[in-house]
């Protein structure tokens, strides 16, 4: 897995996981990816920092900031699925299914989350439905 920090045409920035390098660029050629602010389909990688560090040298310090950065992650997708909870609604494994319903009735600008497999999500890129996917995080843990 690789995380990429990336950027639309607007400026906005955000972070996405990928499984390597070159599933960002076979995505973003097939115009896959999309802003998570404003659904712009131009994204480009933004310049990103690698964290480096050399097990001999890991002090007390480095592990905390990880340590932060993890909880600032996370509280950000905790925010983000509250945010979908409260504005889509759930159709769970029926997804599929109900985003062609919306997708294909053009006056149907229902909201809606769920799962799919990963056959569906192909299926449905083929048609030209863009998905969005995100970690759902647990709020228990």
């Amino acid at each position: 897995m690789i995380k990429y920090n990336l950027k639309c045409q607007n400026e906005h920035e955000f972070e996405s996981w990928f499984s390597n390098s070159k599933e960002f660029d076979k995505l973003n050629k097939k115009n896959l990816l999309d802003c998570i602010y404003c659904s712009s389909k131009k994204i480009s990688k933004s310049i990103m920092a690698p964290m480096i560090s050399n097990s001999k040298n890991k002090s007390d310090h480095q592990i905390e900031i990880t340590d932060n950065t993890v909880k600032h992650q996370k509280q950000n997708l905790l925010e983000l699925r509250n945010f979908i909870e409260k504005n889509f609604d759930y159709v769970g494994k029926d997804f599929s299914k109900k985003v062609r319903e919306v997708y294909y009735d053009k006056k149907n600008k229902k909201a809606i989350y769920g799962t799919t497999t990963s056959k569906e999500r192909e299926e449905l890129a083929e048609e030209g439905i863009d998905l969005f996917s995100i970690p759902w995080v647990n709020k228990d843990n």
